[in-house]
């Protein structure tokens, strides 16, 4: 998470969405950067209204407002899959070395997630107890260009992104019938980024 204290804007960081990238190209212009632990980096929206809202606010100034990127559901479990492969987890809780996609999906769709699936889902991150979203501003990760305009225009600064922390390449197949009962699942998650397929939503 980061916050442009004087831009009033807080950038969520939703995990596997770039957020590596995003935060080495405007750390320099951030009032406040939270990095360690994962948890607190990777604050989701509820978790920003709750504990972190309150501190930045000032009646004389307009509220700050919220802007996170969302993945494909799929893509971005993907992306979990084979990060927790990289030899650095050989052996861990987490890692998924040695077994399939498929038997991850499997895993992460267990009422018991073992650890490895723990993954949490973006739609949870960015919406409230309703499932309304609380995001201000919400950008589609496969096409980033809005988001990058959005922010240049935002901290009145160009921003270049470079990849860090990218994930091993491997060529992913899921059975159809895991693909189905993992949309089942994540309908919330579905649903939000088909709608970002039209574009940015923003709650103004």
């Amino acid at each position: 998470m980061m916050i442009f204290y004087k831009e009033r804007l807080a950038y969520l960081a939703v995990p596997k969405t770039g957020t590596s990238a995003v935060e080495r190209a405007l750390h320099r212009r951030a009032s406040l950067v939270l990095r360690d632990p994962p948890g607190m980096k990777h604050t989701n929206a509820r978790g920003y209204e709750r504990r972190f809202r309150s501190m930045f606010e000032r009646e004389e100034m307009p509220p700050i407002q919220t802007v996170a990127v969302m993945r494909h559901p799929l893509d971005w479990l993907g992306s979990w899959y084979r990060y927790r492969q990289r030899p650095a987890l050989d052996g861990h809780i987490n890692s998924t070395k040695g077994i399939s996609f498929d038997v991850f999906v499997e895993a992460y769709l267990a009422d018991q997630q073992p650890p490895h699936a723990q993954v949490g889902s973006q739609g949870r991150f960015v919406t409230d107890e309703s499932e309304e979203l609380l995001v201000n501003h919400l950008f589609q990760y496969e096409d980033l260009a809005p988001f990058l305009t959005f922010m240049q225009k935002r901290l009145g600064a160009s921003i270049e992104l470079k990849t860090v922390n990218k994930s091993p390449n491997r060529e992913l197949t899921l059975s159809s019938d895991l693909e189905r009962a993992l949309r089942d699942r994540l309908a919330l998650d579905y649903q939000i980024h088909e709608a970002l397929g039209s574009g940015p939503l923003s709650l103004g």
